[in-house]
This record gives C-alpha cells, structure tokens and sequence, in this order.
C-alpha cells in the first residue's frame, strides 16, 4: 500500500525530477516509511511507501528486473504472491526479495499483460517495458486502488491522487462542469472515468491502458462480471449447499486478507457485513493464530450520542460474544466543522453526504494501534442489501410474469421495510422537487433502472460503490493505515455473481445467502437485523441544529451567488423551509454546500506548486 506518481514524456523531452517530487510530496501521508525515484530519459517514476509485506529495503520501489528491462511503480496487495511466487521459480524466474511487487514484475514477463488475470487482490500500477517502449497501466477488477491520469504539455501524467497531478501547473485548473452537476443533481461520484476536475481522468475499475510515444490506447477491460438473472436455484438441499460454499469462499478470502508483516484489526460498525468479518476473523485467531492479528483481534468502531444513529449495541454484542479488544470513538458536529478542511482536501471531491466523517474518525483511532484494518466494503451492492433494490426486484418479477411471487415479495417489503417504503418515497419526491435547484445540463443517472441483475452491476462499476471505495481509500490513507475488503475478493464475487436471485433476496429479507450461511456463527440479534445503517452520522440533526449556521453562511456568501450550478436564492429559501419546520431534508443541502467548499478550497485559492 503505498502512494505512486509518474510522467512519461512523448515529445522527445527529458522527465521532470523536480516535478517528481513534488508530486510525490503532495501525496506524503499514502507513505510514511519512504520514497523512491527513477529518472531514465521521458521516463520519471515516483513512489511513496507504506511497508506492508517485506519490510526490508530490498522491497523499495520504484523496482526493477534484474536488467533493468521491467520497473515498476505499484499501490496495493497481491494476496496470492506467494502461490504465484512459486508457479514462477517452478517456471525458472528468480527472486530477490520477499515483495509483492516482485511478483508483479515476473508475472509480467510470463504472462504479458495478461497476468491480470492471475493476480488476487487490490493494485493500480505503472509498469515500463524498455523493450516495448511501452508503459503498461492497470487498476484492480473493484477499482479499490485509484489511478488518476493527465495528458498535458506532451506528458503523459499519473498519480494516486488528484492533488498530486495539479502539482503540474497546466494540470487541473478548472471543474469539469458536467461531472460537477452531475454529482450535484443525482449524487454521484466517480461513476465513469471523467472526474470534477477538468483534463484529469481515472482508469475504470477492471480496465488497463498502455502509453506509447504515439500517445494512449485505451482504456480496456480484462474482466467482467456476469450476474446470474434467473430466480430459483433450487430446493431446501441447493439453498444449504450454496450457502456452506459461499462460507468456505468467504472464510477463504479472510483469511488471504490477513497476510501482513504489519498488525491487522477490524473496522466494526454492528451491522451484519462488518460483524460477520470479524467473527470470522476470531475463528481464524483461535484456529490458525495468523501472526499479523495476535493473540486477540482489535476492532475499531464509532458511536454517537443520538441513539437513533448509534450502533453501539450491536458492535458491543459482537465485542462480548468474540472477546476481541474493542476501541470506540464517539464524533460530534463540532468536530466534523473542526476536520472538515482536512477532510476536503484528503478526499479531493465534494462528497455527497456526511456518513463518510464517521469512517474518517475509525481510521484516525485504528492508526494508533495497527498499519492494515479489513472492512465490509461491497457487500451490500453484491448482495442487493440496500432496500431500494427491492423496487428493482419487484419490477423484474411482475415483467416476467411471476406475479404471485411479486406479491409475496411485496408483502415482505412491507412487513420488514414498511417505515422505509413510507420515508423513501417521500425522499423520492423531495428530492426530485430539489433537483430543479441546480442549473446546467447534467447527466442524467437513472439507478434502479432495469432488472437487478443490471442494476446490481451498475451500482457495483459505476453508481454506488465505486465512490464508496474512493472515500474509503481517501479516509485510510489520511492516517497512512491500509484498508481491505474482502468482500471484493474476486473468488467471492463471481461465486455471488452465480447466485439466483432469490438468494439474494427473499420473502423480503435482503442477502439471504449471506445471512443463511452465519447462522450460528454470528448472533441473531445482529444476523436477523434489517435496520441497515452501517457507519453513518446524524446528518440531518447536524444540518437542522449545530452546523445550520455556518451553513447558512456559506449560502449567503459572495462566492456562493456568483456560482453557475445552482440558484443560489432558492437553495437559501429552500434550505430556511427547512430550518422553520416546512420542508423535509435532504442531502442536496450538504452536496451544494460541500461544493460550495470545495470549489473555494481547489479553485479560489489555489496555492502555487
């Protein structure tokens, strides 16, 4: 895990160190532990490190082949580096350290660009054939590791980071527009490979590219996921049977997450999908004694005050029932106003609500204790855990004729989802109303559109987990701690992928397999729950209360009315509507005015390089 920048020049000029550096200055906070340079003709790579696997400096980057013909910069972890590593010394490679990174670089010499194919885990890379001429760029099947880019001034640019990239004085100088509104209007973050900031693009999730003097091809994806649209799979029999290999599959995938040279924790919120982790987790420490955990595993939590937002309970259960050594921080509104420059500025995006502060304040606690934490990122996109795809569900039922099972389907929402059935669709309604605050022409997101199946795989690549994942990365690696999520271990998405629909969702209840395969593992208190909340904050008390005027002093400043996204008196009117007790809240309140932030923070007052 670590923090990488570079520049390819295709002009016939020579790379820039003293552009290096500060590009990788700017991202100091991805890796504490060192830095690393290669500066050979048009080719200049920088790295950052965070010293996760092999901690000797025989494992720095940039790396290099033996002669020299591969160098590599690389962010993340390949899980199955030692297997491979074996395949290749069977095959007659030789290595010199005990690196991830290695292996990366061999994979490659044996496999071409297909060796990603072979890799099991999270990466974005920069890797430079001489012989090819060629730099080969890749980010991993779920996009947990970023891989932001630039063409500017005959250089190709790249960065783990945006703020990295306008460290280049023609990079980044304005907002890209449309993304912009787009965000605002619908909510969405980094659902394609354009970002916020105008000329800098990201490789999508599964996609890699090449740069050659003659410029990019690319991008293009290597793997795909194909989500099973059939609904039945089967009798009493097939239902245990799946949901024993989904356990085993999972288990797997822990257990693989586990390896470190570095102590692993937990991050837990209460909720199904983090608890499940960490009880399986504790299964290991008593069975197989993982050294990167100890004698007793650490998770890491946060509670708040409102009790109606709080989680507490359920993550205590899981600490009583584990034994696990558990730490907890409780954030208010006062600290969030206090953490909020930095928040901005480590996210590099307005973000579009508050929930992420909780996860920002989990990461600071679990920093002072261990280097790597797993969470439950990706579950519930997999699972269909939201309940807003049970509209996707019951849709696909009634247009395939199945109308009896819709209706049983039906009676399930209400009876385990009825308060919010009622909220959603009034949020439905406000919301749509509130869209019309914004100005321009953005792009129009329709999320719950089609079968589940498709949307389960647009909200997995595009509308929902790829900006979780964006905010997760940020969120760790501000303290310098890696982040890992085995949910989106490959193994265990294609074995989800396969599954019929109704074992993701049934007679109402949502992950079904998930929650058919923990019973009597993870307590039926928290097994059995369906009040989804996760690491959440009380956004709408905050807006109501503590942050309202501050709130609406930025609506009322200069900089706020002179914007082109939205109309700037009716967000005012609006927003008092809802101060007064004659309007419902929403998160376009929070989106507008984190963008107001924002665009003072990047644009207004953009600090020299």
């Amino acid at each position: 895990m670590c923090g990488i920048a570079g520049q390819l020049v295709l002009d016939g000029r020579e790379a820039d160190p003293a552009l290096l550096r500060a590009m990788a200055d700017r991202i100091r906070h991805r890796g504490p532990d060192g830095e690393g340079f290669h500066v050979e003709g048009p080719l200049g790579l920088a790295h950052r490190r965070l010293a996760i696997i092999d901690l000797s400096a025989a494992a720095a980057q940039p790396m290099a082949t033996e002669d020299g013909t591969l160098r590599i910069v690389y962010n993340g972890e390949i899980y199955n580096y030692i297997e491979l590593r074996e395949e290749l010394t069977r095959l007659g490679h030789r290595f010199r350290t005990a690196s991830d990174t290695e292996v990366i670089l061999h994979a490659y010499r044996e496999w071409g660009t297909g060796c990603l194919s072979r890799l099991r885990g999270m990466w974005a890379f920069a890797l430079w054939d001489s012989r090819a001429e060629q730099l080969f760029c890749a980010r991993d099947r779920f996009g947990i590791k970023p891989f932001y880019y630039a063409l500017t001034a005959g250089s190709f640019l790249f960065a783990s980071e945006i703020k990295a990239l306008r460290v280049h004085p023609g990079v980044g100088l304005r907002p890209d527009d449309r993304t912009l509104l787009t965000f605002l209007a619908w909510g969405v973050s980094d659902h394609s490979e354009r970002t916020m900031v105008d000329d800098i693009f990201q490789i999508p999730p599964a996609h890699s590219l090449v740069v050659k003097k003659e410029g990019i091809e690319g991008p293009v994806r290597y793997w795909d996921l194909a989500i099973r649209e059939d609904r039945d799979g089967g009798g009493r029999d097939e239902d245990r049977a799946a949901a024993r290999e989904f356990l085993e599959v999972l288990r797997g995938a822990v257990r693989i997450h586990l390896r470190s040279d570095v102590p692993v924790g937990t991050c837990l919120s209460g909720g199904i999908d983090s608890s499940t982790l960490a009880v399986l987790i504790n299964g290991l420490v008593r069975e197989e004694h993982p050294a990167s955990v100890g004698e007793r595993q650490k998770t890491f939590s946060a509670g708040f005050a409102d009790r109606r937002f709080d989680e507490s309970a359920y993550a205590d259960l899981v600490a009583v029932r584990t034994g696990v050594d558990a730490r907890r921080i409780v954030p208010d509104a006062e600290d969030f106003w206090q953490d909020l420059p930095r928040l901005l500025e480590v996210q590099d995006e307005p973000f579009a609500s508050l929930s992420i502060y909780a996860q920002y304040c989990v990461m600071r606690l679990a920093a002072r204790q261990v280097k790597v934490v797993l969470d439950g990122q990706g579950a519930d996109e997999q699972l269909a855990g939201y309940i807003g795809y049970q509209w996707s569900h019951l849709r696909g039922l009634l247009g395939t004729g199945h109308l009896l099972t819709a209706l049983s389907e039906a009676a399930g929402i209400l009876r385990y989802h009825g308060g919010f059935v009622r909220d959603g669709i009034a949020q439905l309604l406000v919301r749509r109303r509130r869209r019309a605050l914004i100005r321009g022409d953005p792009e129009e997101i329709l999320r719950y559109r089609g079968s589940l199946p498709q949307v389960l795989y647009r909200e997995i690549f595009s509308t929902n987990l790829p900006a979780l994942l964006h905010w997760e990365d940020r969120n760790a690696m501000a303290f310098s701690i890696e982040s890992r999520v085995p949910y989106l271990d490959h193994r265990v998405a294609e074995l989800l992928a396969a599954q019929p629909l109704n074992r993701r969702i049934r007679g109402g209840i949502t992950k079904w397999i998930l929650r058919a395969a923990i019973r009597g593992i993870v307590p039926d208190e928290i097994r059995c729950r369906m009040d989804k909340m996760g690491f959440v904050t009380p956004e709408e008390v905050w807006m109501r209360e503590a942050l309202a005027p501050r709130i609406l002093e930025i609506f009322s400043s200069a900089s706020f009315s002179a914007r082109p996204y939205w109309d700037a008196e009716a967000v005012r009117g609006e927003y008092r509507r809802y101060l007064d007790g004659r309007a419902s809240y929403s998160q376009e309140f929070w989106r507008i005015a984190c963008t107001e932030l924002w665009l003072r923070a990047m644009f207004d007052r953009r600090i020299p390089p």
